[in-house]
């Protein structure tokens, strides 16, 4: 067979496949000369590092600990230069630009508008703040040539106890660019049934939620995410493989939570890179993400913090294909699948899927069909 679609994509034809990104923290996205300027303009003198490139390497470095509490630890600087109307819009449109830059033709980027409270703003300036900052973004992206939709999800921190309010506020502003709410932190010791009020207030109201359960902690947490809390998806999701056993000579058998889970189609927001650093998978070649495409759970590749894992869309689907020889029709299987469980209405869901996905990876497919042009001579 001599067609794309037995060959691996390139890096190029990877960056500029259209993607669709649910799980990605705002706060762990920004750009290292960013953090520097934000820091200068605020008077923020405890950053590690005040060079934009060693201060990139320092975050990567100290996120590589293994340990889901020390990576947490490295988000204290980047909330410490988020604390102005101005430093939030500014962050948010860089986020929308640099993701469309790398092919996102859709992102649900999430922030916990309470860490951003300690210079006077309220948490409707904050929310207000990052939505115009997310408009100018789209507007940067198409002035470029790039296309993509943003939606902001409203995120809780699960050690505090302020979840029912952060989850009102995102109903609030459902219709101006909220698209659901989470809950995110350390799991151990917080499990999500902590704030049973927020989730079932946002079930009444019939919005959308995904909870962070299954990275650093256990079955029980996926098993209260979504049978007392009832998560439409799960942010990382990753210890489900912890229900699911392969025997010596391969046959592969589902416990009832992983059963569950794949049968309800229930979204796995998978981030490899962040997982390697947490601790959460030892490698590539050994992350769950592997087994669960090949067992078709409805998973989707997300970055999570792309500042703290120094990566990307193209970087994480790069490192997929590298280890588990993806194709582009893989590629568009993951991309298919986060549009799917995206939080915006149906229909619009669909037409991305038919009118901008579908097409792109189409195109790209067909590349191999038109060989580039022998060079001319003068």
């Amino acid at each position: 067979m001599t067609s794309e679609t037995s060959t691996l994509p390139t890096s190029d034809q990877i960056r500029r496949a259209p993607k669709v990104l649910l799980h990605d923290h705002l706060d762990g996205g920004l750009r290292p000369a960013t953090v520097v300027d934000l820091a200068r303009a605020c008077g923020y003198t405890a950053l590690p590092e005040t060079d934009a490139g060693k201060l990139g390497d320092w975050f990567r470095e100290a996120a590589d600990s293994g340990s889901l509490e020390r990576y947490l630890e490295t988000f204290a600087h980047t909330c410490a230069v988020m604390q102005t109307r101005e430093a939030l819009t500014r962050v948010a449109a860089e986020c929308a630009e640099d993701l469309a830059a790398d092919g996102v033709v859709y992102a649900e980027i999430r922030y916990a508008p309470e860490q951003h409270l300690e210079s006077g703003l309220s948490l409707e300036e904050v929310v207000e703040a990052v939505n115009e900052g997310f408009r100018e973004g789209e507007r940067r992206a198409r002035a470029a040539g790039h296309r993509i939709r943003v939606g902001a999800l409203l995120t809780a921190m699960r050690h505090a106890a302020r979840a029912l309010e952060i989850a009102e506020l995102a109903n609030r502003y459902r219709d101006s660019g909220v698209v659901g709410f989470d809950i995110a932190g350390a799991e151990a010791g917080y499990p999500p049934t902590r704030h049973l009020d927020a989730f079932e207030y946002l079930k009444r109201e019939n919005n959308h939620f995904t909870i962070h359960a299954g990275e650093a902690f256990g079955l029980p947490s996926i098993w209260q995410a979504l049978q007392w809390c009832g998560a439409d998806r799960l942010g990382h999701g990753v210890r489900i493989i912890d229900d699911i056993q392969v025997g010596d000579d391969g046959t592969i058998t589902l416990g009832r939570l992983a059963s569950y889970v794949r049968d309800k189609r229930i979204p796995l927001e998978m981030c490899p890179s962040s997982n390697l650093q947490t601790g959460a998978a030892p490698s590539y070649a050994e992350h769950p993400i592997g087994l669960l495409r090949r067992l078709q759970f409805r998973l989707t590749v997300n970055t999570d913090n792309r500042l703290m894992s120094g990566t990307t869309m193209s970087r994480e689907f790069g490192h997929l294909v590298r280890t588990f020889r993806y194709t582009l029709d893989d590629m568009q299987w993951f991309t298919v699948n986060a549009m799917k469980s995206a939080f915006i209405p149906f229909d619009e869901r669909l037409a991305m899927i038919n009118d901008v996905i579908k097409p792109g990876y189409a195109e790209l497919r067909a590349e191999w069909l038109f060989p580039k042009a022998a060079p001319t001579t003068a």
